[in-house]
């Protein structure tokens, strides 16, 4: 649902687009991107994240990604929140600000994978608390299982050389789609691997952190940096795709964590209600038989709800356990497929549209009372226009797609409606890992009008 401030921010966007050198050649080389195909993992042409990455990496400019200096203009490992963008923090202060980012402390981690505690009085439990994904409590929007008769397959940790060829090779040989849920520090040291799954296989990319971290001891800001180093390393290598997904490590997230990713950059977090333990094949947490095992029964089991498994394309272990048990999956007549797919995801453009090719409503039913009150859950993203260019496919936004939320100080506001199957299910936790190569696996506007209306205001001058 687009306001009057997501439409002068990406007048905005486009103005300075076009006053940057190389800026027709982008508008010629990306006009035939328009609108979000029926399957789609990343965001709209004209999702009001894209301000929130601004950098010019694009194949034309100096900062070509997959260069040395391109990956040097990451961080190396735990990303300095201090250093990340100024357009981050901006949507973040401006996110906290709008009463939209709970003002919940983080949990104490007792070690590196610990059970993540909180404060006397606060029930991780609770839906009405800070519901914390590690004791399996649902946040709405969340997903964690699939539609009768579906197992949704995804991949943690990835990519890595050799472990994520040999799955890779094997998804293209049985023409299957997965969702790769990657780590960001992994992205930029096996690219080959990366661009096998985006360009070759197709697949859905997704994010998961920069570093692997367990994200409830975190502040604000390093949550905020995690998810937006990652999403910028997907972004730039993608020709400007932006992902509408992401997977807490080790299943470690809340509610503060979970609005920080929606708020501010529109992401929903995609979970899974069984867990093979693969990942610590490795390191003598499970064996080989062990999750055949599991696999087997799960696959022999009831259908409703469907499938989630958590998978890691790890090791030669846990990727061999995936392929000598998806035959047996699809024999048991499971529907296979991504698990970001929309028969998962139930995913719609617009609250205010009947589908992708539909008109959006007029802005004034959009700052209408009515209309606000109407729209029940918002995902949220923001658009930080000041501090930086426009994005290097800033031209595209045009295109039709879900905006989705909140906003930094001069920036925008637009929202996606994600209808989600959240029916209950069992999730175990994997545990953690910083390194490259980890150990583990891993709503419209309830806003007053005059706080949207208001964002408008903030916006306009930029623009005269």
């Amino acid at each position: 649902m687009f306001t009057s401030a997501i439409l002068a921010a990406s007048l905005l966007a486009t103005a300075v687009s076009a006053h940057r050198p190389g800026a027709a050649h982008a508008a010629h080389a990306h006009s035939a991107k328009r609108s979000l195909p029926a399957h789609a993992w990343y965001h709209a042409d004209n999702h009001p994240a894209r301000a929130l990455f601004a950098r010019d990496a694009t194949a034309t400019s100096t900062l070509q990604p997959g260069t040395p200096a391109w990956v040097a203009s990451f961080p190396s490992s735990t990303p300095d929140a201090k250093a990340m963008p100024q357009a981050w923090k901006d949507a973040l202060n401006a996110a906290v600000a709008a009463g939209l980012i709970p003002n919940d402390a983080p949990s104490h981690l007792d070690g590196q994978g610990g059970q993540p505690t909180y404060a006397t009085g606060v029930d991780p439990n609770s839906p009405n608390s800070v519901c914390s994904g590690t004791y399996k409590c649902k946040l709405p929007g969340q997903i964690w299982d699939s539609p009768e008769g579906v197992w949704g397959i995804s991949f943690d940790d990835g990519p890595l050389p050799e472990t994520s060829d040999k799955l890779y090779a094997f998804l293209q040989e049985k023409n299957q789609h997965a969702t790769h849920f990657m780590i960001g520090v992994n992205i930029i040291n096996a690219i080959p691997q990366f661009k096998m799954a985006y360009e070759t296989l197709k697949d859905d990319i997704a994010v998961h952190t920069w570093t692997h971290p367990q994200m409830t001891g975190l502040t604000n800001e390093d949550v905020t940096a995690q998810l937006g180093w990652t999403i910028q390393a997907i972004s730039d290598l993608t020709g400007g795709r932006l992902p509408r997904f992401w997977r807490p490590p080790t299943g470690d997230t809340d509610r503060r964590v979970d609005a920080i990713a929606k708020e501010v950059f529109g992401l929903t977090t995609v979970m899974w209600n069984q867990d093979t333990e693969d990942w610590s094949i490795t390191t003598g947490g499970t064996t080989v038989d062990a999750v055949n095992k599991d696999l087997q029964t799960w696959f022999a089991g009831p259908k409703n709800p469907g499938l989630i498994i958590l998978e890691h394309e790890l090791s030669d272990q846990s990727v061999g356990a995936f392929i000598a048990n998806y035959p047996a999956g699809i024999a048991a007549g499971w529907k296979a497929v991504a698990s970001t797919d929309p028969i998962i995801t139930n995913t719609t453009v617009y609250r205010n549209a009947a589908d992708n090719d539909a008109a959006v409503s007029s802005l004034a039913m959009v700052l209408s009372p009515s209309s606000s009150a109407s729209s029940a859950a918002s995902s949220s993203t923001t658009a930080a226009a000041t501090g930086g260019a426009a994005h290097p496919n800033a031209n595209e936004a045009t295109g039709a797609g879900p905006g989705t939320s909140t906003s930094a100080t001069n920036a925008a506001a637009g929202n996606k409606a994600v209808a989600t199957n959240s029916q209950a299910g069992s999730a175990t936790q994997s545990s953690p890992s910083t390194s490259a190569t980890p150990k583990n696996g891993a709503t419209g506007f309830a806003r007053p009008s005059a706080f949207i209306a208001s964002l408008a205001l903030l916006t306009l001058p930029f623009l005269a």
